[in-house]
């Protein structure tokens, strides 16, 4: 491996993923120990969308064993003056939203008033409820908003974390131009502030907007969610359009081996709108496990530049330790589940061909955008592991590789069909 691969690779992985090797140095240094800390980084609640107070939000997710939330409403962030009718409210969710904000918090709680014969309740502001919540080491809250932008008429949505002030749609002339738009704006933002914003593309198959071109195309971006837990994100594709997965291959493929820029890391995430068993899009579907020396904004978002996370839906990992010869993981066992791990990557020899996706018209007859094919070379599984451990050493002749874990058990609460439980691991560049 040549001396400018060997030091990228030790920069996006930290050195070493390794829980026990980074903790032994932790401590003879005198640093704390890192830490694994769950979070999901796009919720929606009555500031926007969703239907359900933020504060009983955040009380699911605390009650759940997440470690650290950001509530992510359509460009607004969780401040201000907002009332609700409380018609509205029981019409968006059911009788006992109030009913249940009322048993958590008391009726004190409750600002209520009447507004041209319309009884509303005005939503709490992040500052206003947060240290009812927030406890040093244990659980956190991040500031957060969905930049739901579009151009030509596609939803373009990008989740901003850490940020301090809300960000305004910049759109563009094309999705690309739009992306690397939002994203200069966040990255002004984040050195006026001096605190990193994380800035992730949401669901890339939601109204098939982003192609795999376009993610390969926006080096400024780092993170897309391979996974969200809404069911209507196209989450596996459709005839002629590549899943999500599939887009990460294509878009890391060609970041890394054409573009000769960093992969794109992948979050799981719920996207949830939903709550006390309404709707369709609801919590605790995906999520992320961030490996941290403390839990704070910049620590976790640190650790997430640093690749030092994996993604979730259900797999819960012991272990994951890379370095510059190989990956290897452990999997927590439990009892009657098996684990299959699938190592995907592209080796250096791939066939770069690629050719015209089949031609899709939308119902006024006009063609959509879509990814263009590319061989089966592309994102191949180079080994298959069964059992609660499994490794893949490095041959030199990779471009990248990362690591799919899929358990033997169903998901809970699936969001699409036939959905098992897994983990996902960011890809390691390992081309020479």
């Amino acid at each position: 491996m040549s001396h400018k691969w060997f030091l990228a690779l030790l920069l996006y992985i930290g050195f070493s993923l390794s829980g026990n090797l980074t903790g032994l140095a932790q401590e003879q240094s005198g640093t704390p120990a890192e830490k694994w800390f769950r979070g999901n980084l796009h919720t929606h609640s009555l500031w926007s969308d969703g239907n359900d107070f933020p504060e009983m939000i955040t009380k699911w997710y605390q009650d759940n064993g997440y470690h650290f939330l950001a509530l992510t409403d359509h460009n607004i962030l969780s401040e201000g003056e907002k009332w609700i009718s409380e018609d509205q409210i029981r019409k968006r969710g059911n009788d006992k939203t109030i009913e249940n904000l009322v048993a958590a918090f008391g009726s004190d709680w409750i600002d209520r008033r009447v507004k041209d014969d319309v009884s509303q309740i005005r939503l709490k502001g992040l500052a206003e409820f947060r240290n009812k919540f927030e406890q040093r080491g244990k659980f956190l809250m991040m500031t957060g908003e969905e930049i739901s932008d579009s151009v030509e008429g596609l939803p373009l949505h990008m989740n901003a974390t850490n940020l301090e002030s809300v960000i305004q749609p910049a759109g563009g002339k094309s999705i690309v131009e739009a992306m690397n738009n939002n994203l200069r704006i966040a990255l002004e933002q984040s050195k006026t502030i001096g605190r990193p914003i994380l800035v992730h593309l949401n669901h890339p198959n939601y109204g098939w907007a982003v192609t795999a071109e376009d993610l390969a195309q926006v080096t400024l971006e780092r993170f897309f969610e391979v996974y969200n837990g809404h069911p209507e994100i196209n989450h596996l594709g459709a005839s002629g359009r590549p899943s999500v997965e599939r887009l990460w291959d294509i878009a890391n493929t060609l970041r890394v081996d054409q573009l000769n820029t960093e992969p794109l890391l992948g979050l799981a995430t719920d996207d949830s709108h939903h709550y006390n068993g309404t709707g369709k899009s609801r919590p605790g579907r995906g999520w992320v496990m961030v490996r941290a020396s403390e839990l704070s904004p910049d620590s976790i978002i640190r650790s997430m530049n640093r690749g030092n996370y994996y993604c979730s839906s259900g797999v819960k990992l012991l272990d994951l330790n890379v370095d510059d010869q190989a990956i290897e993981l452990k999997m927590s066992p439990r009892d009657g589940v098996t684990y299959t791990t699938e190592f995907i990557g592209t080796l250096i020899s791939y066939d770069r061909s690629s050719k015209k996706g089949v031609l899709i018209k939308n119902s006024k007859g006009k063609p959509l955008r879509i990814s263009r094919v590319y061989s089966d070379d592309v994102g191949r599984v180079l080994k298959r592991v069964d059992g609660n451990s499994a490794s893949y050493r490095f041959s030199g002749n990779e471009i990248y590789v990362r690591a799919l874990i899929t358990s033997s058990v169903d998901h809970p609460d699936p969001s699409f069909k036939n959905q098992k439980q897994q983990a996902w691991t960011q890809p390691i560049v390992v081309k020479k």
